[in-house]
């Protein structure tokens, strides 16, 4: 995979990564009541 400096394309991958992170603390919330 090459790896190009895209810099709004980085950007949109960061707030993903960190809205799936978010997600996931918020699951774990749920399930654990």
């Amino acid at each position: 995979m090459v790896i190009q400096h895209n810099i709004p394309a980085i950007n949109s991958y960061r707030n993903l990564s960190q809205n799936a992170t978010s997600l996931n603390k918020n699951l774990e919330k749920l399930s654990s009541g």
